[in-house]
């Protein structure tokens, strides 16, 4: 890999900003100044220090966000705070969020730039399980435990896939609840609750194929995914 290219990749600065950098001699690599921009460097193996730094290279990164409200799932927006303004301590600049929450719900969103876990976890042939908490406006019944469990028409060619519906309390006028669903149609859990006749006024996702999101994390924190929680990812690869 050329260094130009490494140094980019770990957000150090633009290709042209780092040749700058390795013209000026701020970078070494194994202790001895670079031929230049172009040398080759083997990720993992070579040492490479900018400005006194250690640079190691990550090829991959994996972050769990608890999102908070207000904020979009998207890499940039120029009307709103996106779940990637959140994320300052990271070494590389390809980071995206897998899939999206709305603007509206927290929880759980993995952040990564691993486009193969990404893809598999949002395969519908996968059936990635993801578990919400939800608060109901309306009376939630066994009824509605049923419905869910056979499958809604929310206005698409198909029924909903079967989804679990755990009521936590319920009265004559709202509900909390969990629900887990193996698909991700566009805002489903609210739709999911208009085709029985009721509104969600809170949504929070606790959990994305077997991973919980950290219960010590606040809306609008974040930290790295342990190498058992990737290694639990991965087993919808």
């Amino acid at each position: 890999m050329r260094l130009d290219k490494y140094l980019a990749d770990m957000g150090i600065g633009t290709r042209s900003e780092v040749k700058q950098q390795i013209r000026k001699k701020q970078v070494t690599v194994n202790g001895l100044l670079p031929t230049g921009p172009q040398q080759q460097v083997e990720p993992g193996e070579d040492e490479v220090i900018c400005q006194g730094e250690a640079v190691p290279y990550m090829e991959y990164e994996y972050f769990m966000l608890n999102k908070p409200q207000g904020c979009v799932s998207a890499v940039t927006d120029r009307g709103h705070q996106t779940v990637m303004d959140l994320i300052t301590k990271k070494n590389r600049k390809d980071l995206f969020p897998v899939g999206r929450l709305d603007k509206d719900t927290e929880g759980l969103l993995l952040i990564t730039n691993d486009g193969a876990l990404s893809h598999a976890l949002l395969s519908p042939g996968k059936h990635v399980p993801k578990t919400y908490y939800a608060r109901i406006c309306g009376e939630v019944t066994q009824h509605d435990v049923t419905q869910f469990a056979q499958g809604l028409d929310i206005g698409e060619a198909k029924l909903t896939k079967p989804a679990k519906l755990e009521i936590l309390c319920s009265g004559p006028m709202a509900a909390e609840v969990k629900l887990t669903i193996t698909e991700g149609k566009f805002h489903q859990v609210k739709r999911m609750f208009q085709a029985v006749g009721k509104e969600v006024s809170f949504l929070k996702r606790l959990s994305m194929g077997g991973l919980c999101l950290d219960a010590s994390l606040q809306p609008g924190d974040y930290r790295r995914l342990t190498e058992a929680e990737i290694n639990l990812l991965y087993t919808w690869h």
